[in-house]
């Protein structure tokens, strides 16, 4: 398995993809959720859910899983940096 690096909480990702001029009420307005909603996925402070990956699809013309799957390697990269200790490996079915 190769060396993964820290990737980016999919809300700075997104700081890229928004156009400069507009401000955080005219992009939670365009997208259809509160000011405080968007301004937390931009600030890493929240997970892009399902419905916010559509959301942002339908407003940027990019696909739903680009942020799905971002969001899911960022979530398994920081899991991974503490992972459970009690876990014990199953025996194979035969």
């Amino acid at each position: 398995m190769g060396t993964m690096f820290n990737p980016a909480h999919p809300g700075e990702v997104l700081r890229e993809y928004l156009p400069a001029n507009l401000t955080i009420g005219q992009v939670a307005d365009a997208l259809g959720v509160s000011r405080q909603a968007i301004s937390a996925v931009l600030n890493g402070r929240a997970n892009i859910t399902a419905t916010m990956a559509l959301r942002l699809s339908m407003a940027l013309g990019t696909t739903p899983e680009f942020w799905i799957n971002m969001q899911s390697q960022y979530d398994l990269w920081q899991a991974q940096q503490n992972p459970p200790k009690e876990v014990q490996r199953l025996a194979e079915a035969c």
